[in-house]
């Protein structure tokens, strides 16, 4: 019993601990720059943040969460600040996930793990409550006069977590106030070529047995397929061809690992189908000098333009994820995939929409 008295509060502490660190690590994963893009964008934003404070606030945020994951383990002003604050932190969670829960619901991911491990704001509020109820009994267990009291401890492991994520993840400056893109010519021509069908004319040659003219067999031109009534697409604006014939449309961000393994499979699908239609990409502008990775892991360039990160997620849609993939025709949009989880990219499924006829399209 002695031995657990003298061990609990350790525990206590080193759970905790692994919390506050775990989930700042999650905020970092699988890109530094896109994790913290993301959870910007989809956590701070709605919120109400400008977008020039929220690049400042992220970094500070997750950097004072390694902080607080680390000073949990050291004795300087652990019952007097540290565990306070880290309570004090947990309710203001608590409050922001309550508010979103009533004008949102319970849908999608909270963001307190990042992408690497979804959780809905339920399932979030509960484990910030678990916490807290674990912080609140370390309270109750430590010796009041336990603390030791050199602050330089507290604000030494403060500043250099904070400076080491603004050192992992600077704020970048955006490569481009326009959009930026590779020539349309071969995707235009393409798309110029599909609508082309040749008439067919009747040939006739002589015949010297007879004398007569007999009409040479003639072969007629395939039926064109059926297409769906063109549409002006969202994507039209950033690409002339984009709501002509079959096209597919893909939302990246250049340093996503799951971005380039999406890319690369349709460049695999395109080399094997010379039918495949023709694939256009918009970039995120976070990161963009390592586009030439990006084709270059992909094996094939195509044309692109590049996003302000605002107008990027605007484009995607706030509720999805990237790798972002649509398949459009005449504009229509017949599918979509998004992220890593349920409604991610399969190329079976693409191939199985990609021989849909128009009146299989959902209107």
């Amino acid at each position: 019993m002695k031995d657990i008295k003298k061990y609990l509060p350790l525990a206590l502490r080193i759970i905790v601990s692994f919390l506050f660190l775990l989930s700042a690590t999650a905020k970092l994963y699988d890109s530094p720059y896109f994790a913290i893009t993301t959870f910007e964008m989809k956590q701070l934003i709605p919120l109400g943040f400008p977008e020039g404070l929220a690049v400042y606030f992220s970094r500070t945020l997750i950097g004072f969460e390694f902080a607080l994951g680390f000073l949990l383990l050291q004795p300087h002003y652990l019952k007097k600040l540290v565990i306070p604050t880290t309570i004090a932190l947990l309710a203001v969670f608590i409050i922001q996930l309550s508010y979103e829960i009533a004008t949102k619901g319970n849908a999608g991911n909270c963001g307190c793990f990042g992408e690497l491990l979804p959780m809905t704001p339920i399932e979030a509020i509960i484990k910030n409550m678990v916490a807290i109820g674990l912080l609140l009994w370390l309270l109750k267990l430590l010796n009041p006069w336990a603390d030791r009291t050199n602050i330089w401890v507290l604000t030494t492991v403060i500043f250099a977590c904070i400076l080491a994520i603004f050192m992992i993840a600077p704020i970048a400056r955006q490569t481009t106030s326009a959009v930026a893109f590779t020539p349309e010519t071969t995707a235009d021509s393409l798309a110029t070529e599909e609508l082309q069908v040749e008439a067919v004319t009747e040939i006739t040659t002589p015949t010297e047995a007879t004398g007569i003219e007999t009409p040479a067999p003639v072969t007629e031109a395939p039926a064109a397929e059926a297409a769906p009534k063109p549409v002006k697409s969202i994507y039209s604006q950033y690409f002339a061809a984009a709501d002509k014939g079959k096209k597919i449309v893909g939302l990246f961000a250049p340093g996503c690992e799951h971005c380039r393994e999406t890319v690369k499979q349709l460049a695999e699908m395109k080399a094997k189908d010379k039918n495949f239609p023709e694939l256009y990409i918009l970039f995120m502008d976070e990161e963009a000098d390592l586009i030439p990775d990006f084709f270059k892991f992909a094996g094939a360039q195509y044309p692109y333009k590049v996003l302000d990160v605002a107008t990027f997620w605007k484009t995607l849609g706030n509720s999805r994820d990237t790798p972002g993939v649509f398949y459009l025709w005449n504009g229509n949009k017949v599918a979509e995939w998004d992220g890593i989880a349920e409604k991610k990219f399969v190329a079976a499924d693409l191939l199985k929409a990609l021989k849909k006829s128009s009146s299989e399209i959902k209107k």
